[in-house]
C-alpha cells in the first residue's frame, strides 16, 4: 500500500511542523516516532511528549484505503533533508516496514504499532472558542515571553499566564524580578474569565510555529488544558496548575518622575555599559538628572564604563541600579521609536511603557549596587 506521496518540499514541510517536540531518545520508545494515519485523501501526522500533542491534516497522496502506523521521526526528516526539494517521494507499507523512495534511492525504515502511541486525552469541558490573527498572537508572545522564568521551584512562574475576558487576551510573564504585560483584542466576547498558564515548552513551541502570515488561530481552555488551531495543525497542552501572582498589584501606580526617550539610542547605550559587567555581576547605575541620563558600569578588575545620553526630563534626581539584562532583553523585544519609563525613586520599581499604548506594561525592580 503507498501511505503518501508527495514532493520533498510538502512532506518535509508536515513533518517540521509536528517534530518540534520530538525527542530522539524517550523512555517510552513509540514517543520517539511519528504517527500517520490515513483517513480518505487525508493524511494526519502526530507527535507527542505526553504533555503536548501536535496534529497536522494534509492532502499527500497516496491510497485512500484507511491506514495507520508510526515511524521513526527524526530519522525520516533526516533522510528528507538530503533530497531535493521538487524530488517525489513514495512512502510505502511493506511486511511491517515503511519503504521510501525517491529518485533511485530507496530506504526500510523500522515500525512501531499505532495502537501503541499514547494520544492526548483531550478535556470535554473546553470553554467557548476564541480567536486572533497569528501574526498578533506571535508579537504578544514576543513581548512577553522573555520575562518567563526558567526552572524555577515556583513552577507556576515557568510559563505565561493567558486571560481571556469581555473582548480582550492579555498575557503575562514574570520570573519574581521582572514583569511583562500585553494585551490584544478578541473577534468575540468571552462572557466568563477565563485563565490558564501555558507552560514554558508549549510558550517556545507556539512561537516556533506561528507565522506572520495572514490567518487565526482559535484557541479553547479548559481546566487542565489549551487547544490551538490554525493553518491546519491542531495543538493540544497541558497546563502549569498553580496560581499565578496578582500581576496588577505589581504594577507601579502615579510615579512621579517621567522620562520619554528613543528606544534605540537607549539600547545601545545599555549595551555598550553592558560590556564591563561580569558574568555573575550584570549590574548598571541609572544616574537621572534634568536634561541627563548617565549610564554607568564597573567590574571587579576596576574597569568602568560611563555613557551619557541628553534628554527631556524635568523631574527629581534619581540613582538607581538594575540588572543590565533585565532593561536590554525589554527593549529588544519593543519595536517603537520611544519607550516611556516611570520612576518614584532610587529603591522603587520602574515602569516601561510606550507612548500612547497602554496594552504593554514592563515592571523591572531595582538592584542594590
Amino acid at each position: 500500500m503507498i501511505v503518501l506521496q508527495a514532493t520533498q518540499e510538502r512532506l518535509l514541510a508536515a513533518l517540521q511542523a509536528v517534530a518540534g517536540i520530538v525527542e530522539r531518545r524517550h523512555t517510552l520508545p513509540v514517543l520517539a516516532n511519528v504517527l500517520i494515519q490515513r483517513a480518505g485523501v487525508a493524511t494526519q501526522l502526530t507527535t507527542s511528549d505526553l504533555e503536548i500533542q501536535i496534529r497536522v491534516t494534509a492532502e499527500l497522496g497516496g491510497d485512500d484505503a484507511p491506514f495507520a502506523t508510526t515511524v521513526g521521526a527524526r530519522k525520516l526528516i533526516d533522510i528528507l533533508r538530503t533530497l531535493p526539494a521538487d524530488q517525489k517521494v513514495t512512502l510505502e507499507s511493506a511486511s511491517g516496514r515503511l519503504l521510501l523512495r525517491a529518485g533511485k534511492s530507496r530506504f526500510t525504515l523500522q515500525t512501531l504499532p499505532a495502537e501503541d502511541f499514547p494520544l492526548v486525552q483531550e478535556s470535554p469541558t473546553y470553554g467557548p472558542a476564541f480567536s486572533v490573527p497569528q501574526k498578533v498572537l506571535k508579537a504578544l508572545l514576543e513581548q512577553v515571553s522573555f520575562a518567563m522564568a526558567v526552572q524555577d521551584i515556583r513552577y507556576y512562574l515557568n510559563g505565561i499566564l493567558f486571560v481571556a475576558e469581555g473582548r480582550q487576551l492579555t498575557l503575562v510573564a514574570t520570573d519574581g524580578h521582572r514583569l511583562a504585560l500585553t494585551s490584544a483584542e478578541l473577534d468575540v466576547d468571552v462572557p466568563t474569565r477565563q485563565e490558564v498558564i501555558l507552560p514554558r515548552k508549549t510558550v517556545l513551541e507556539l512561537q516556533r510555529l506561528l507565522s506572520d502570515q495572514d490567518g487565526a488561530i482559535e484557541m479553547r481552555f479548559a481546566a487542565n488544558q489549551a487547544k490551538f488551531a490554525f493553518g491546519g495543525l491542531e495543538f493540544v497542552t497541558k497546563l502549569v496548575e498553580g496560581k499565578f501572582p496578582d500581576y496588577n498589584r505589581v504594577i507601579p501606580r502615579a510615579h512621579r518622575n517621567v522620562v520619554v526617550l528613543g528606544r534605540a539610542p537607549l539600547l545601545a547605550s545599555l549595551q555598550r555599559a553592558a560590556i564591563m559587567t561580569s558574568d555573575k555581576f550584570k549590574g548598571v547605575r541609572l544616574h537621572l538628572e534634568p536634561g541627563l541620563l548617565q549610564v554607568a558600569a564597573n567590574n571587579a578588575e576596576q574597569e568602568e564604563a560611563v555613557d551619557e545620553l541628553d534628554i527631556e526630563y524635568h523631574g527629581d534626581v534619581i540613582d538607581i541600579g538594575f540588572n543590565v539584562t533585565y532593561l536590554t532583553e525589554a527593549l529588544a523585544h519593543m519595536s517603537q521609536d520611544l519607550v516611556r519609563i516611570e520612576l518614584q525613586d532610587g529603591n522603587a520599581s520602574a515602569l516601561i511603557t510606550v507612548p500612547g499604548d497602554d496594552r504593554f506594561k514592563y515592571v523591572v525592580m531595582p538592584m542594590r549596587l
